[in-house]
């Protein structure tokens, strides 16, 4: 992967992996507005299907939720709904997702979130040997053993990826 040298200071999510002892690798990157996880597996020469992204949903509640997901899938809300037992489920605005994870959009992590959320993953992630995860900064992700995101997140597997 590119640019080891790059180091990036501290972040919340980075102090929670290491307050944890979780190893992980990281990996900076160019940040580029609206590149999403094409750009930076591009630029990090991974497959996007091993980038996950992390999104902040909300239910009918507007209890906020997490959703890890593979960055060349979308997530089916229908499916997340039923699967977790809600009536719906929809993305949260920028602002409101900014609120509850402490992370600016494009920068967030399901670690050291500034408000405890119900983290679900898309249970294909966690058959992959290895992730790049957001790292808490845009430009920066780090890499992990999917299986931290179910022994330290509490995150639970669903299937509710949509194959584009």
């Amino acid at each position: 992967m590119a640019k080891k040298d790059k180091h990036v200071s501290e972040t919340p999510a980075t102090a929670w992996l290491k307050a944890r002892g979780v190893a992980y690798t990281e990996h900076p990157y160019d940040y580029v507005e609206h590149g999403g996880t094409a750009e930076s597996a591009r630029q990090l020469g991974v497959p996007e299907h091993a980038v996950i992204k992390t999104l902040v949903m909300q239910d009918e509640r507007a209890e906020p939720l997490i959703v890890l997901m593979h960055g060349d899938r979308q997530v089916s809300t229908k499916n997340l709904a039923r699967e977790i037992g809600v009536k719906s489920v929809e993305p949260c605005k920028p602002d409101v997702a900014q609120r509850h994870s402490g992370f600016l959009v494009g920068g967030t992590s399901p670690f050291g979130t500034k408000k405890a959320m119900r983290v679900f993953v898309e249970a294909g992630v966690l058959e992959l040997p290895r992730i790049c995860i957001n790292g808490g900064r845009r430009g920066y992700l780090v890499g992990i053993a999917p299986q931290v995101l179910v022994a330290e997140l509490g995150a639970v597997p669903v299937r509710c990826a949509l194959v584009a």
